[in-house]
This record gives structure tokens, sequence and C-alpha cells, in this order.
């Protein structure tokens, strides 16, 4: 026993070992062991426990039982206990304990503010989304019959550290029931609300859909909140259901209060920001913090034009798609996540966003080499190539004819207007119309009528039972009660319209009123079915040009392709309609091959006979589409370059601020609460500054590239909690305040220093590899 030690248990994990009992240790894994698994667990989701134990027992040339991945797991849990106890410890010692801490703080370039900088259209920039691969079983009893029998969990009160996830109780106050009780007496605020034809088409946030509930799973998936660098921001469980508008909700309200304004990106980010306005509680936070719901890069195109990123000043060159990618990398996490308990999913899931934020997010955010999205100097450069495609847009207005760029903003709003009176009915209904549809129906009525009054009830005879006979006449009175009925209501109708046309002798088929009104009436049911065909096949058109764009990723061009095919299937409704009432204006039926071998609005001869002509718009012509897109890139590219200057020095100030704070840090923890904890303190500083040096190096290469307008040099931030404005000793900084051309790593001494400290380390991880089947072979023996 070490002294100080009261129980065998601390004893041992004081020697290096974790016991699988705190009373009976008769088992122990070593720590090194543990720290291992770990460590490859995190880079390899797909290694469980299970197999890690079979592989140790592979080695030891041992038969494996199920009760030693048992003993592991508990000594796991054990450890990161441990491990999260001491990490809780690190930030009380550094006040970095209060609640949101980690949230206010996730990302530096979004959230490390600086005095004097540009105030961003949009300061902040996330997307969020539900993937239900994490999804994981409820343990229930069996049963004879189809229903799954009674739940066989057992209670479980340990609760996952840290701040990332939301509690269901949380996510439940948003729910739809405390919706309904929130909404007794409101009004909503008075608020534009654009149409842009996706309201009745997106199904996922309707209730009676996505209330189903999956009786075999207890937690059907995540919902996950990302900032546009990658860094997780929030996540909830989805339980017992699929995406609800509880969990967008929650996350929306959380991350308003703590960030503030921001803009968001949804896959159906159109219909869900209508929701929000409608919220009696969350549409006034949201409209006082500016709030933005936007698409991602694929929607219908008239709800393209209102929410796309790319038409939406402030959001620069974000395609909003990151959850997409984080999801790619996650579902590896099902195999060890599936038939968990509801902690140990948790906190499998809790450990691997901790290890994506600090050793994939953050060591990305500067290296173009890695395959990731949120890479500033990827992003930077990118907006480099946009912005320089400048004089061909201006060589391009010149040979079309357009004075100023101010026009294409002009052109988006005719388009938009175009394919919104196409979506919606046009007020093209006049009084003279509705009275000769009313004159055809009562004539319809009138000779339906005549035939039912004129059908005599027949008499009972001998051969048929009573109850027939009373049914049959029974039938016959209903009907004529019926049409009887419907005459006098249409009547009526038609006498309102005599007198509010001032008509003194009714219209007859013949006169010249009549077939001057039947006239107007059968051209505007041909405009009709012709104006819907036009607005589905305008935003196909427009929609393949998306997908055939150069740099689009192999699965948003599936994704695309997919909601195609959809939209095709309503073409082909669109297209018979039209064909029914073609024959009215003599015009001739459309095939379904002459459709889709339509490649641009030029090429659709019909569009000619709409309510508007818009082939000799500029925007419809394929010369002039390619310009305004190109201009609205390049505003994107102009907002991004601005963004990213920011973002850079954010960055390099976050870097300095945050060695000189844990430099200080460490010394005050070391005098005033011992060189335990001060050694803690020194890990978590050298975990976060591991990727320092390469972050300068990559920012000081950017520095020199041709175009860039940025500063290399550090600000000053806004939140002075690094700036030493706190009860810790001044210490040097470990990078001066001088251009990043002038910086070097560290000071000689302490550069030595610190290589030797890593050169130890490395040889302490080969000996840690080396060394575990040995560790576990000795302490089966003992």
């Amino acid at each position: 026993m070490v002294a100080g030690d009261e129980f065998i248990a601390s004893g041992l994990v004081s020697r290096g070992f974790f016991p699988c009992s705190s009373k009976d240790a008769q088992v122990v894994i070593t720590t090194r062991t543990l720290e291992f698994f770990r460590a490859a667990h995190l880079r390899a989701p797909r290694l469980t426990i299970q197999s890690f134990t079979r592989t140790l027992c592979d080695l030891h040339g041992v038969l494996f039982r199920p009760y030693l991945a048992t003993q592991f797991s508990v000594s796991f849990d054990i450890y990161l206990d441990c491990l999260a106890r001491v990490k809780q410890k690190v930030h009380v010692a550094l006040g970095r304990d209060t609640p949101d801490w980690r949230l206010g703080n996730a990302c530096p370039a979004c959230l490390y503010k600086l005095e004097g900088e540009e105030v961003l259209e949009i300061p902040v920039l996330t997307t969020m989304d539900s993937n239900n691969s994490l999804k994981r079983f409820e343990r229930r009893e069996r049963t004879a019959g189809i229903a799954p029998g009674p739940s066989q969990e057992q209670e479980d009160e340990r609760k996952v550290p840290g701040d990332y996830y939301l509690s269901r109780e949380e996510v439940d106050r948003w729910g739809k029931d405390q919706l309904d009780e929130l909404m007794k007496g409101f009004v909503p605020d008075a608020y534009d609300e654009e149409k842009d034809g996706c309201s009745d088409r997106w199904q996922n946030m309707k209730e009676s859909v996505t209330g189903k509930v999956w009786a075999m799973y207890e937690e059907t998936g995540i919902f996950l909140s990302l900032c546009c660098h990658g860094f997780v921001l929030l996540v909830a469980d989805m339980v017992c259901s699929g995406e609800l508008a509880k969990y967008g909700f929650v996350v929306v309200n959380h991350l308003i209060k703590v960030i503030g304004e921001l803009g968001d990106g949804y896959d159906i980010g159109c219909e869900f920001g209508k929701m929000i306005n409608k919220h009696p509680v969350l549409g006034p936070l949201a409209r006082a913090n500016k709030f933005r719901s936007l698409v991602g890069a694929f929607h219908g195109h008239l709800c393209q034009l209102c929410n796309l990123a790319t038409y939406v000043r402030g959001v620069s060159l974000e395609d909003l798609e990151y959850c997409k990618t984080f999801f790619s990398k996650s579902n590896v996490l099902a195999a060890s996540t599936r038939h968990a308990t509801h902690f140990h999913r948790q906190q499998t899931i809790v450990n691997y966003l901790e290890h994506s934020d600090t050793f994939e997010a953050y060591a990305s955010l500067c290296n173009p080499q890695l395959p990731y999205s949120a890479l500033l100097v990827r992003k930077y450069k990118r907006a480099l190539e946009v912005k320089a495609t400048e004089p061909a847009l201006e060589e391009t207005m010149r040979q079309l004819n357009i004075q100023s760029k101010d026009e294409f903003a002009g052109w988006l709003a005719a388009e938009k207007a175009a394919l919104t009176n196409r979506m919606w009915r046009p007020p093209s209904e006049t009084l003279a119309m509705e009275y000769y549809q009313k004159l055809v129906n009562l004539a319809e009525l009138k000779e339906q009528m005549d035939i039912i009054l004129r059908t005599e009830i027949p008499p009972e005879t001998g051969n048929e039972a009573y109850g027939v006979v009373a049914a049959r006449t029974r039938h016959i009175k209903r009907q004529r009660r019926h049409i009887i009925a419907r005459y006098d209501k249409t009547f009526l109708a038609v006498q309102d319209l005599e007198n509010r046309l001032d008509i003194s002798v009714p219209w007859v088929p013949g006169n010249e009123q009549y077939e001057a009104a039947r006239v107007n009436v059968v051209k505007r049911r041909y405009q009709r079915a012709l104006d819907k065909l036009q607005a589905l096949v305008i935003s196909r058109m427009f929609e393949l040009t998306k997908m055939n764009m150069s740099g689009m990723g192999y699965k948003l061009r599936k994704h695309i392709a997919k909601a195609l095919q959809a939209r095709s299937r309503a073409i082909k409704v669109a297209l018979q309609n039209y064909n029914d009432v073609a024959p009215m204006m003599d015009a001739d039926p459309l095939s379904w091959e002459e459709v889709v071998e339509y490649t641009f609005l030029s090429q659709f001869d019909i569009l000619r006979d709409g309510c508007d002509d818009i082939r000799m718009y500029p925007w419809a012509k394929p010369s002039g589409r390619i310009a305004m897109d190109q201009y609205f890139k390049i505003e994107r590219a102009n907002e991004e370059i601005i963004r990213l200057n920011i973002e850079v020095r954010r960055v390099i100030t976050h870097i300095h601020d945050e060695a000189a704070f844990l430099r200080r840090a460490e010394v005050a923890v070391r005098e005033k609460q011992g060189k335990v904890l001060a050694h803690q303190v020194f890990k978590y500083r050298m975990l976060r500054g591991r990727f320092a040096d390469e972050h300068l190096q990559r920012f000081n290469a950017l520095g020199k590239v041709r175009g860039f307008t940025g500063t290399l040099f550090p600000g000053i931030a806004v939140n002075k909690e690094r700036l030493g404005e706190v009860s810790l000793p001044e210490m040097p900084l470990a990078f001066p305040r001088a251009p990043l051309d002038a910086v070097v790593a560290l000071e000689d001494g302490e550069a030595e220093e610190e290589e030797d400290e890593q050169d130890e380390q490395d040889l302490m991880d080969q000996f840690t590899v080396l060394t575990i089947a040995q560790d576990l072979e000795g302490d089966r023996e003992e």
C-alpha cells in the first residue's frame, strides 16, 4: 500500500492497475492497456471491448470467455470516470467550469472575437441535422405475439460528463404537448412569409409521420449541431421518434442564448424557419437576434431563390452541409452502440465528439492536406479562385450589354416573381368567367335532376322481400333530395352573380357574352395547366445544371438525382393534365420524351402560350444565366475573404493568448495546489498547443499568397479571460506579438525542453504498445 491509501482499490490505481471490483479485487487491468484501448477505439470506433478482449486472449493463447469482456468493461468505466474527474478538476482550476463555457468557446475561428474587427452580416454560421445510424435496441422480454414485451432495461442513474448532450427533459419541454399549451391565446407577430414551394413537399416535420415509434428502439438516432468549421456544438438523442420539430427548437434556443446572432443551415430550413417564426417563445427570441434559417446545397428551385446560401448576403461560400460529412465518419460507432446500455452509448458518443473536436476539427482547421471541408486555408484559396473570374464576368457583361452589376439582383427578383406566378394561381378569374362556369354547372345539374325525377319508384312485387324494395325506394328519394339541393344552391349563386354583374337577361349558349366567357375559361384552364408544367420543367432544368456543376461531390450528386426522380413523377402528372386541355386550344400534345430533352428555357417553345412569355428574359437565356450565377458567386467569395481575414486573425490571437494563459495557470496551480494538479494542467496545455506550430506555419504560407488581404498580427480579444486579467502570475508569452515571419515556435531553451519531453513521451508510447501483452500475462499469473 502507498502511504495515504485507505482502500485496496485506490492502492491498486496508484500503482497503475484498475480493479474490476472495489472490494474483492482479484482481476486488474493495467492503466496503459486501458489507455491504449481508449486511443485505439477513438481512432477506429469499430474496435469494441469484446473484439479487443478477444485480441488479448489470442495474444496470450487463452480461450475467450464472455465474463472477460465484462471485467474489462467495468475497469474501463472506472478509468474513464477517473479521466473525467481529473478533467473537471483542471477546468475548475482554470475557471472553465461555468455552464456553457465549452459551447461559448467551442471554435476559435467563430467565437474568439477581437476588438475593432469588422462586423459580419451573419456573425456565426452553424448547421444541424439528424442521423439514425446511432440508434440503440431496447432490451425487452420475449413474447409469443408480435407486440414487444415489457422493458428489461436496468436502471442506471449515471450521467455522462460534459455539456455536449441536451437532456431529455430539456428537449421534451419543446414538444408538441407543451407547444399546444403555449399557443392558447397567443397571437403571433406579423412577419412576411415568403412562398417557396416547399411547404407541402417536406414530410419529415409532420407529426403524423414522425410520431410513429420504432418499438424495437429506445434511442432512434442523434440530432447534431456543428459550426461551419466542424466543431460539435450540441447533440440530443432522438427518443422513440424520428426527426421532430422539438429537436431543432431546443438546439436553436440554446445556441441563440449562448452564442447570439447566427445563421443555421438545415435540410428543411425553409419550412423550419417559418415554424420558428410562429413559435410563441422562440419566434420573438429568434427575430430579436436576427436568426436566419437557411437550406443546404439542393432544394426546389423556387426555394433556392429564397433560402439558398448563394443568394443570401453574409453566408459567403459555405454550403452548410457539414453534418453529412460528420455522419459519414461517426456511423462506424454503430457497431459499439447498437446494443449498449443508455449510459454506455452516450459515453461512447461523447468521447468520440471530444476526440473529434480536439484531434480532427482543430487539427484540420488550417491544413489543406487533410480530407475535411472546414479548412481556412483551402477556403481562402477557393475564394481567391472565384474572385479571379471577375474580369471574365465583366467581359461577359460587356458582350451582353449589361450596364451595371446591380441588374443581376433585379433578374433574381424577376425570376422569383415569374416562378411564383406559376406556382400559385394568378388572380385572373373574373366575375364573367365565374358566371359562365356557374351557368354550365346549372345546366348539367338540370339534366341530372330531370333524369332522376323521371325515374319511377318500382312497385312492390311478391317475389322481392320488403326490405329490398324499401332500400331501393330510400336510395331514389335520397338522390332526388340531393340533386334538388345542389341545383337550388347553384341557382342562388347564379342569381347573386347576375345581380353583381347587373345582368337582366341570363346568358344562353350562342350569344356573344356567353361565347366570349367560354373562350376565356378554356384559355384559363389551358394556361393553368401550362403554368404548372412550366414551373416544374424550369425548376428541373436549373437543378440539372447544379447536378452537373464541376466539383460536385458524388454523394450530393446522387442526392440531387434522387430528388429529380421524384420531381419527374410530378412532371408526368402535370404533363397529362396539359395534354387533357391542349385540344381545347388546338395545341399539339407533348410527349415525355420531348419534355426531358429540353436543356434550357429558350428551347421550350410552348412558353410563348403562357400568361407571360419568359423566354426573352435575360435570366432565361444560357449566357445571362451563367453571368448571373457567376456574379453571386463572386459576391459570396468577397464575403468569404472578409470572413476568413477575421477568422485567421482570431485563430492566431487565440493561439497566442491560450499558450500564455495556460503557462501562467500552470505556475499558479503549482504554487497553490501542488505538482500533481499542475502536471495535469501541463498535459492540458500540451494537448491544446499540439497543433499550434503547424497552424502558424500554414498561416505564414497563406500570408505570402497573392491576393491575401488579411493581417497576421495578433489582435486583442474582447473576452479578457486569457489576457492576464485573472489571479495568475504573469509569464512571458509563448509566441511574441509580431508578424508570423518573425515568429519561431519557442525560444531555444524552451524548444529543447519541449523536444526532450516529446522524445520521452514517444518512448513511453512505444513501450506501452510493446508491454501490453506482458502486463496482461503478469496480471493473469498473479
